[in-house]
């Protein structure tokens, strides 16, 4: 095997999917409970950046961290995988959007990714969200292994 075939063989092996998705999954589990228990705080980080109209930040801080928990559950069971994982990256392609537009404006404003407050955007921040969106993609296109709801339709399938 030459160099690119190996190169290829190992970025599309089902198993570099499976732990991108389960990275994924732990970063949206861990994301969604601790915007969940603090709503009011992210409500505010969701205000500062300028994208939501006011009528609209309350039940988005209120949607979207238990949407987070959800579909990190989903990719680490392995249930609608494809579903959740658009679902990520949508929320991934969002954020990402958000952080580039506020520093282009140049707002000194939070993250609101992991904690409520302190955590300033920086390109660096953006560059990590990027990588995110690849790492989601990946999994949207070659993960295949180690999935509940084939297990499931399996043992339904010998009733």
């Amino acid at each position: 095997m030459n160099m690119p075939t190996k190169l290829k063989a190992i970025l599309t092996h089902p198993y570099l999917a499976l732990v991108l998705r389960l990275y994924i999954a732990g970063l949206f589990v861990y994301a969604g409970m601790v915007k969940i228990n603090y709503t009011a705080e992210f409500a505010e980080t969701i205000a500062s950046y300028r994208m939501v109209p006011y009528w609209g930040v309350h039940p988005m801080a209120i949607t979207m961290p238990w949407i987070e928990l959800i579909v990190g559950i989903m990719l680490v069971c392995g249930i609608r995988v494809r579903s959740a994982i658009a679902v990520t990256g949508a929320f991934l392609v969002m954020f990402t959007v958000g952080i580039a537009v506020n520093l282009i404006w140049k707002a000194p404003i939070d993250c609101g990714c992991f904690h409520t407050l302190g955590d300033t955007i920086s390109w660096k921040t953006l560059m990590r969200d990027l990588t995110w969106i690849a790492m989601a993609v990946h999994v949207y296109c070659y993960d295949r292994i180690f999935r509940l709801e084939r297990k499931i339709e399996w043992i339904a399938g010998e009733m």
